[in-house]
């Protein structure tokens, strides 16, 4: 990990800030919040900026994608963003139906108003911190979607595209190196 880069986490810090995230007050936000980080690598300006109708269709049905449009996302470049995950659809059902007949249409909120990016963030500071997560920041659940997309196979093209990234080199800065993936790597040769 270069300085200043967030953590990457690893199964067990996992586990321990989904714990933590699902045992407070506002549990199903917190999960689903945790959710767009580290399924959908979204930033935390872009989940700031998100709005229920970005999400459902006119007929209450969750959209399989949306467009995250230039105004939400950074560096002026839009990207379609994938609802397929299954575990994801579930929390985001959960959470809408806790806000039924709710006016604010933020998609994520504290007790009355929409979350800012420096307001998110501090939120997700605290869900790592009380879960005992040194080094994670806003952004470790970016960097961790992206290495663990690498991880698990898929090619580097295909994750730069989901991180919106113009440039695979951008992409391949996020991608933490595993040294227990590599030895792995070597002693099949």
């Amino acid at each position: 990990m270069r300085e200043g880069q967030a953590k990457v986490l690893n199964d067990d810090e996992l586990k321990r800030v989904y714990a933590i995230a699902g045992s407070g007050r506002m549990a199903s936000r917190d999960v689903l919040l945790l959710d767009y980080s580290f399924k959908l690598g979204l930033r935390v300006k872009e989940m700031a900026a998100l709005m229920i109708d970005d999400l459902i269709e006119d007929n209450g049905k969750i959209r399989d994608s949306f467009y995250l449009t230039a105004d939400q996302a950074k560096g002026s470049k839009g990207r379609t963003i994938y609802l397929s995950s299954k575990k994801l659809r579930k929390n985001l059902e959960n959470y809408l139906t806790e806000r039924v007949g709710d006016r604010n249409r933020h998609l994520f909120k504290s007790q009355k108003t929409a979350f800012t990016p420096n307001s998110l963030q501090m939120l997700i500071k605290r869900l790592y911190d009380r879960a005992g997560v040194k080094g994670a920041k806003s952004h470790s659940g970016r960097r961790t979607f992206a290495t663990r997309l690498i991880e698990a196979g898929y090619d580097i093209k295909s994750v730069s595209v989901l991180m919106g990234h113009a440039n695979i080199q951008t992409t391949a800065r996020y991608i933490s190196e595993n040294p227990v993936r590599l030895g792995e790597m070597v002693a099949g040769l």
